[in-house]
């Protein structure tokens, strides 16, 4: 029997959700919705769920990250009860479910435990800096390391246990019978949304936000390769530093967009902006930005005598490594790109 949360709609607008108590279940967000069918009720399954308290039928659901938010069921909601924010607030209550270091859910619900975060770790770059008598080079290098251990500590130590928490909880725990061949034809699936997200196209009169969010999905991976594996900072190649100025400008150019729309609030996705949402969007534009900037000082030979350029380009670095990549909005990229993957292994373990 399932258990009732009585208090959960009081948890879940911590991270966001409106008044999913306004919904009286007319079923206009489901008429509208491209992804109802016979089978699924998109979003008022979810909504229903959250109103009754259901906890363990929502931790144990791949809908919320089904949904890609193109926001007309809130639009045509005659209540007012936003159920794509609803949908959003569960994918964020969901990562605090899965991440199991617990840190994901105390910075969505508390910006004061956020900023203090931001705060501590620009306190710590600062004080490596001043340890290394702002030597540009060692803190080019060390900064360099930096990057390929934050990568694979971030993903083995925080990311994989939580994408293996995510399996367990929507996939083992309603004890999906799927064959071991499933887990290899669904791979197709994950590459694909990993790089395209190619669902937000189902939504009408939303190529445009698809194409972006492709655009900088390109742009962000192709720079850390660059970055990281390529060594733009470091690199005399023409090739490589120009091909660094183009990512970088890339993630400036998509990401100032981004923060017009959400000051703006020019459509439904972008009215209702928490913390997390701004923390992302800023962040990497001051990572496109900084990037850039510091590159175009090597180049004109000025980054010696302007060494605090690097140390914020480097506090920028290591606030989205250890903030927003493991446990902010940058993780909706990853878990969303898994659940597809698990749902379509769903799908074949239906068929057999």
């Amino acid at each position: 029997m399932a258990r009732i949360n009585p208090e959960f709609t009081d948890e879940l607008k911590k991270y966001g959700a409106f008044d999913p108590n306004a919904c009286y279940n007319c079923g206009n967000c489901t008429a509208v919705c491209t992804l109802s069918d016979e089978e699924n009720s998109f979003p008022r399954k979810m909504v229903r769920y959250s109103v009754l308290g259901l906890e363990s039928e929502i931790e144990t659901s791949l809908d919320p990250w089904l949904c890609y938010y193109c926001g007309e069921c809130s639009m045509t909601c005659p209540r007012e009860a936003d159920p794509g924010e609803l949908m959003m607030s569960l994918r964020r209550w969901l990562i605090a479910k899965y991440d199991w270091t617990g840190l994901s859910g105390l910075l969505y619900k508390s910006l004061t435990a956020s900023v203090a975060a931001f705060v501590l770790l620009a306190a710590i770059v600062v004080w490596f800096g001043a340890y290394e008598h702002f030597n540009l080079a060692n803190m080019m290098h060390y900064g360099h390391i930096f990057e390929f251990a934050a990568i694979s500590l971030v993903l083995l130590v925080i990311l994989l246990p939580n994408i293996i928490h995510m399996w367990w909880l929507t996939v083992m725990k309603p004890k999906v019978k799927a064959p071991l061949s499933a887990y290899f034809k669904a791979i197709g699936e994950l590459i694909v949304h990993m790089f395209t997200q190619k669902r937000t196209l189902g939504c009408d009169d939303n190529q445009f936000r698809w194409f972006e969010h492709f655009i900088l999905v390109l742009g962000y991976l192709s720079l850390l390769f660059t970055t990281v594996v390529l060594g733009w900072f470091e690199t005399q190649s023409m090739f490589i530093i120009v091909l660094g100025y183009v990512e970088s400008a890339v993630i400036f150019v998509v990401t100032f967009d981004f923060v017009r729309r959400r000051i703006q609030k020019d459509k439904e996705i972008s009215k209702h902006s928490q913390p997390s949402d701004w923390f992302f969007v800023i962040w990497l534009f001051l990572m496109g930005l900084t990037a850039f900037v510091v590159r175009l000082f090597i180049d004109i030979d000025i980054l010696d005598a302007n060494v605090w350029m690097y140390q914020v380009q480097l506090i920028i670095l290591v606030q989205w490594a250890l903030i927003i990549v493991p446990f902010g909005k940058w993780t909706h990229f990853l878990y969303r790109s898994f659940a597809m993957y698990f749902h379509r292994i769903i799908e074949l373990s239906a068929e057999n």
